[in-house]
């Protein structure tokens, strides 16, 4: 083993990746956080819209967001280069942050458009560049171990946003929070450039080889054949039900279903055209796909129904000591139960009549006290903790459990008694589903939980079972892909799973927004619990099989 290998000493390259992936992820999560509050907030200058619409956008906005670094990965790997990738990622980014300062919705979409683009540049290319560095022979020994640090560093930048977003969003207004987060990402790049020179030897653009399929042709036989059927998506079922009616509850929701429609066609044709051990590994990755889908539905709540959860449902009222800490950081923010006249009707208006007896409309309290009855609502102004910072939850137990389970799989595997990569990605789909279980024992927790509010303890304790299924599978999911996938057909098969991922995110967000459906809420996450468990019910029906095909790829379960 070479020296480097025997003294685990990393490369200075590592650490300049670390610090720009940390701000760019602390960017990302301050944003993503705080965007289904700002959108449904009516009380501080938010957007207003009603729960549904601003379920709707935020499921879009992730949707969209996973589904662009498979093309910003392919330029980068045949045209740009990756550096140059992320330099113009990391810009469209931080200017979409900046911009969401601005009022209107017409800047608010045009701002997240410049993020999305920007993320498909950006995300995909700079775990890339990390990648090539450790491909030198001398330092593949400590590769695994450069991308549990790596992963460090996005969770610390996920954990520390939170906080930043509840203090300026209180104190100063959601423009500066979403400003921080553009200054975050400045500073990212500013870390890049100042120390490039360290990166610049995994910036190896990789020649388009005979086997591969053309960058044009990916655009005609996918992506144009998505934009056509998303348009067809967006104006034929109204057409065919009548107006206003639609299949998944907006017109937006269809557009991306039909447009997904294509595009899964054409991963089951590379699985059709495929013969002996390609088409194995093919149908191996497309079955792990189809239900890993499954899993992000449930990762992304975070930022869609367990966001709802925080916001109406859970009591986030705190202990005196724990008031003067948090308060005096300025991380808490004010309701009241005063009304305020309104201009526009939306889903937290009442009824109320003036001395004359005429009914006027009036907006009631703050989205905390709504569905709670007015006798139980505490008198005046008081304090609560910000719905954001629970979003750090997760994080840090990122962190705190990576730190033990790494070793423990190191143990086991000395042993030989590490589970295969398959059988984690079933426990990881069962586990996932025990975090959705207990949000269902978090809604019988309360009498009701439209007159009680739930303890803060489930979401706890829902984030810490399902960060053990995140650390599970989400780190081996891109090295599985490379691993069974032909070579001809890497970039297009990490596409497919940034694709399971960015429909997992869409059905988060279509689910949440039929929330106020949901009379039973315990429905809406036994949803998630019964489809995470046939998930993983289905992995270990065909577990043999698939230890079989990894096995026969590259001689490892």
């Amino acid at each position: 083993m070479n020296e480097l290998a025997k003294t685990g000493k990393h490369p200075k390259a590592l650490y300049v990746l670390f610090f720009t992936e940390m701000w760019e992820r602390f960017a990302y999560y301050l944003m993503v956080g705080i965007l289904f509050i700002y959108m449904t907030d009516t009380t501080t200058g938010g957007k207003g819209f009603s729960g549904r619409v601003g379920a709707d956008i935020v499921g879009s906005f992730i949707a969209l967001v996973y589904l662009t670094p498979f093309i910003g990965g392919l330029i980068a790997d045949r045209y740009l280069g990756y550096i140059k990738s992320i330099f113009l990622g990391g810009s469209l980014m931080a200017a979409g942050y900046l911009c969401l300062s601005i009022p209107g919705d017409t800047a608010m979409f045009v701002s997240l458009a410049m993020i999305i683009v920007g993320n498909g540049f950006f995300k995909p290319n700079i775990s890339t560049l990390l990648g090539n560095i450790y491909n030198r022979e001398e330092l593949r020994p400590l590769k695994d171990n450069a991308y549990n640090i790596f992963y460090m560093g996005i969770n610390i930048g996920a954990f520390f946003c939170n906080f930043v977003a509840a203090y300026l969003r209180n104190k100063y207004g959601w423009g500066y929070a979403f400003g921080a987060a553009g200054v975050g990402l400045i500073i990212g790049l500013i870390v890049l450039a100042s120390f490039v020179k360290h990166v610049k030897e995994g910036d190896v653009k990789r020649p388009q080889q005979a086997e591969d399929m053309p960058l044009s042709k990916i655009l005609s036989y996918v992506f144009l054949p998505a934009i056509i059927a998303a348009i067809i998506g967006w104006f034929v079922p109204e057409k065919i039900f009548g107006h206003g009616i639609t299949i998944m509850g907006s017109k937006a929701n269809d557009a991306f279903i039909f447009a997904c429609l294509p595009i899964i066609a054409f991963y089951i044709s590379l699985w059709v055209k495929a013969k002996g051990q390609d088409k194995k590994g093919i149908g191996a990755l497309l079955f792990i796909f189809a239900i890993a889908i499954v899993f992000w539905t449930i990762y992304n709540q975070n930022s869609t129904g367990l966001t709802l959860w925080a916001q109406k449902h859970t009591d986030r009222t705190v202990a005196p000591f724990t008031q003067k800490i948090v308060g005096g950081l300025g991380m808490m923010e004010k309701v009241s139960d005063s009304p305020r006249l309104v201009n526009k009707v939306n889903e937290y208006m009442v009824d109320v009549k003036d001395d004359s007896g005429h009914v006027i409309q009036e907006m009631g309290p703050d989205p905390y006290f709504i569905n709670v009855p007015k006798d139980k609502w505490p008198k005046g102004e008081i304090k609560l903790a910000n719905t954001e910072l629970f979003q750090s939850i997760n994080p840090l137990f990122i962190v705190a459990l990576t730190l033990f389970f790494v070793p423990f799989f190191s143990f086991l595997r000395r042993r030989g008694k590490e589970p295969t990569t398959m059988s984690k990605f079933g426990m990881a789909l069962f586990i996932s589903g025990l975090s959705a279980l207990v949000m269902v024992f978090a809604v019988m927790s309360v009498p009701s939980i439209y007159t009680n509010k739930a303890s803060m303890i489930w979401l706890w304790g829902t984030y810490f079972v399902f960060t053990i299924s995140e650390i599970f599978l989400s780190p081996i999911g891109l090295s599985l892909v490379s691993k069974l996938a032909p070579a001809r057909l890497t970039a297009l098969l990490m596409g497919g799973w940034f694709l399971s991922t960015s429909i997992g995110g869409k059905i988060a967000g279509v689910m949440t927004s039929f929330w106020d459906n949901f009379t039973d809420k315990k429905m809406f996450f036994l949803i998630l619990v019964i489809a995470a468990f046939i998930g993983g019910i289905l992995i270990y029906s065909r577990i043999k099989s698939l230890n079989k095909v990894v096995k026969d790829k590259t001689g490892f379960d």
